[in-house]
């Protein structure tokens, strides 16, 4: 068969409007006319009819053929409108997802908080005086456990225990000694100033001096005096040497 024989009878199976015609032969038939076909005829066809049409023509399908996809209804609208959020699997979901909006509580500390008042040493003392009762009963009673233990682990942790009660005894008696000593100094400025006076407020550096001197003579009266200065005297000397140049050999 020649190739103007082929190229006619594949025109005859479409109009001058691309629309294709009712075929004369079988589907078989067309699919071998254009399996004998070139590759050069076959662009020249498609060239000519079109990519729709020639694609009809090799699947052999018709347009009446093809599946018409119904039109959305009023209630799918509505479903996919109100449906659930589908997340996308090429983007990775968060660890920690907020699904459910939840209120977040905001937590309230009372010792920063303007709400609960300002902080007056003397009112705290006076409302929590009754606790120095019970740290008095719970440091005889540790002091009992203490004579009654034998020697071991447990002996060291209640001498800890003891000696850790010692200090915040003598740290709230020192705190205690420092307000009564803040006290005086303020009625003696309100006695200065009703008298007239100009009342003078101490530095911060005269107030150690004074909180020192303090401290030397409640020291003095207990005779530990020479202690303290002892272990001063040796804490400054390691100091000195430690800052002393090393010597080259």
């Amino acid at each position: 068969m020649s190739k103007a024989g082929k190229s006619r009878g594949s025109e005859a199976r479409v109009s001058r409007a691309g629309r294709p015609r009712p075929l004369k032969h079988d589907d078989d038939k067309t699919k071998a006319d254009l399996a004998a076909m070139s590759f050069e005829e076959l662009l020249e066809l498609q060239s000519r009819v079109g990519t729709k049409m020639y694609r009809q023509l090799v699947t052999g399908t018709r347009p009446e053929d093809q599946p018409r996809r119904a039109a959305p209804t009023r209630d799918r609208g509505a479903a996919e409108k109100h449906r659930p959020l589908e997340m996308s699997s090429k983007t990775r979901v968060p660890f920690l997802r907020q699904v459910v909006p939840v209120r977040k509580k905001v937590a309230r500390d009372p010792r920063f908080d303007d709400l609960s008042g300002k902080y007056n040493p003397e009112v705290f003392e006076k409302t929590y005086r009754f606790l120095n009762e019970y740290r008095a009963k719970e440091k005889e009673l540790v002091a009992k456990h203490l004579k009654k233990s034998k020697p071991g682990e447990e002996q060291e942790k209640l001498k800890q225990l003891l000696h850790r009660m010692d200090q915040q005894e003598a740290a709230q008696q020192e705190q205690k000694r420092q307000q009564e000593q803040r006290l005086a100094l303020k009625q003696e400025q309100r006695a200065q100033a009703q008298q007239g006076h100009r009342p003078y407020f101490l530095k911060k550096s005269e107030q150690r001096q004074l909180a020192l001197a303090e401290k030397y003579k409640k020291l003095k009266r207990s005779q530990k005096l020479e202690s303290f200065l002892s272990r001063k005297r040796r804490r400054n000397a390691g100091k000195d040497r430690r800052r002393l140049p090393l010597g080259k050999d």
